[in-house]
């Protein structure tokens, strides 16, 4: 193959994966991680979609751990499930910013979201290992505040939804807000998406999008201050 031919199959290359990007559907997950109607549309519904690798393929999906929680006037935050749920915010924001692939930073919240989800909130720590990534840079970028600092930043981004969100899960699909209803998200991003390879799971779901969550709307955190959690122990989080 001479420097021609080279170049040609690179240019190639080039202009495939740019009209790649350029088709991916975007897709924000805003949520807390005590929230256990979050729990459930992560453990038992999200997790389809990481499963489908057709799916997955298509989009730029992000995770935004805040919710409803916010930053009092002391500059700490108030989290709606209690200060349980600012500590795991602010990690699962670590692990999001430490491990930037989706699908390793996913493995660890699926499975923290799971132990909680099934009340076995002890359990948690063994998602370090179980997921396959490093400890101590979670427990570091926590301990050390960096994990806060993500934190104010979600923070921004959570404030910047145009609406606002009124509870979690709150998905947006391409700047457009589910609203209330998000556990059709796969039909939203099907129809969102615009490139040539279609994923299998698109090709069955309807053009119009479903009004089912009108008679059975489903579960929500909506902000109030009212839910508990069982505590951390320390020896978990150092």
């Amino acid at each position: 193959m001479d420097r021609r031919e080279v170049l040609g199959l690179y240019l190639v290359i080039v202009i495939v994966s740019g009209c790649s990007c350029s088709e991916k559907v975007r897709v924000s997950l805003y949520y807390e991680a005590l929230c256990p109607y979050c729990e459930d549309f992560i453990v038992n519904r999200l997790v389809n979609l990481f499963y489908d690798k057709q799916l997955l393929s298509i989009l730029n999906f992000t995770f935004i751990p805040w919710g409803n929680a916010f930053i009092q006037s002391d500059g700490t935050f108030l989290c709606q499930h209690g200060a349980n749920e600012c500590i795991l915010n602010a990690i699962e924001a670590c692990a999001i910013t430490i491990y930037p692939d989706v699908e390793k930073h996913f493995r660890f919240i699926q499975c923290v979201e799971s132990k909680w989800f099934e009340k076995r909130e002890e359990e948690w720590v063994n998602c370090f290992e179980i997921s396959g990534i490093g400890r101590q840079p979670i427990i570091d970028c926590y301990t050390t505040g960096y994990g806060n600092t993500l934190e104010h930043q979600f923070a921004a981004q959570t404030a910047q939804l145009n609406p606002s969100h009124r509870f979690v899960p709150w998905i947006v699909v391409n700047n457009h807000p589910l609203q209330e209803d998000f556990e059709n998200f796969v039909s939203y991003i099907c129809k969102a998406y615009k490139g040539s390879q279609v994923p299998d799971a698109c090709k069955s779901v309807p053009q119009e999008n479903s009004q089912l969550w009108k008679q059975n709307p489903a579960a929500v955190c909506s902000p109030n201050f009212t839910s508990s959690a069982p505590a951390l122990h320390s020896h978990n989080i150092h």
